[in-house]
């Protein structure tokens, strides 16, 4: 699922990243949680896996938030899994009406707490009578949520992932040539079909660099979330829960988690730099965060 930020918003966005990136990452996720709640939709507690895009396939601003989502989910007592109807999760107007909604009363709350800075051609939005009238026009629009099929399998949804979460801007197969003056890369023209659709572009180097500097997130922000069945907090008695009620078979240990060492023997091992007993602090899951945050006093920093 792809949910886009419409173009009249984008300068706001850019002036504003944190506050109005994590809005549109918020209003992106309650919608789809609701409407798959909802039971004239598919009536069950689904999972979501978002990830947030800024960049267009020429580097402009463009943010969209990309998101995997299960065909199904719990029923609210979890003892069923509700799969979606074939290839169909839910309808794409329905999303945009509800998601359109959400994130312009997001956008205006926020202005009202004085969230949102406004600076050069958008310092008039400051005034409250001035944003409203801006964003009168928007809902009227068609806002874009895209719905793709399924995935055939989980070699496709990692595939997927991977394009999406460990690069910014643009990957290193789409350089063509660079040297002290410009940069050329491949983009894709998405009005054109078939292959002609693949173009080269070539910038200044300047121009090169503040698009892609213009995809830098602020600092400590979150750009993959989880949400739903698949937050942090239960995502792996959801996950348990789920392949028990599909009839699936129990995830099997790796390797490396099988001769993991227990606490005890951690707990006899000591610094190598100090020779200090090492005390176990939290134990979590892989791919999760650490909660606990030491005090300063428990840090230690070797300066040698």
């Amino acid at each position: 699922m792809v949910y886009t930020l419409p173009a009249k918003l984008r300068d706001l966005a850019f002036q504003n990243k944190r506050v109005v990136y994590n809005l549109l990452m918020k209003a992106a996720a309650e919608t789809t949680l609701e409407i798959a709640a909802n039971p004239k939709r598919l009536g069950a507690r689904i999972g979501i896996t978002a990830v947030l895009h800024t960049w267009g396939s020429a580097m402009t601003h463009h943010p969209h938030v990309h998101m995997i989502v299960p065909g199904g989910g719990l029923s609210d007592d979890g003892t069923r899994w509700i799969s979606s109807r074939g290839n169909f999760l839910v309808h794409v107007n329905v999303l945009a009406r509800l998601f359109r909604a959400k994130l312009l009363a997001m956008l205006g709350k926020a202005h009202d707490d004085g969230r949102l800075k406004f600076f050069n051609a958008l310092s008039y939005l400051a005034d409250k009578r001035a944003f409203k009238r801006f964003l009168g026009p928007l809902r009227h629009i068609k806002w874009v949520v895209y719905v793709k099929a399924p995935f055939t399998g989980p070699e496709q949804v990692l595939r997927y992932l991977s394009r999406y979460t460990h690069r910014v801007a643009i990957s290193n197969r789409r350089l063509v040539a660079a040297d002290e003056k410009t940069v050329s890369f491949r983009w894709k023209d998405y009005r054109v079909k078939g292959r002609d659709r693949w173009k080269t572009m070539t910038l200044d180097t300047q121009e090169f660099i503040r698009r892609f500097l213009i995809h830098v997130l602020p600092k400590g922000f979150h750009r993959i979330r989880h949400y739903g069945l698949l937050a942090n907090g239960n995502r792996a008695d959801a996950i348990a829960k789920a392949r028990e009620l599909l009839a699936m078979p129990a995830r099997p240990k790796k390797e490396d988690e099988e001769a993991a060492p227990n606490s005890d023997e951690l707990c006899t091992r000591h610094c190598p730099c100090c020779g200090s007993a090492m005390r176990i602090i939290e134990v979590f899951d892989r791919g999760s965060q650490p909660r606990y945050h030491p005090k300063p006093s428990e840090i230690w920093i070797d300066t040698s």
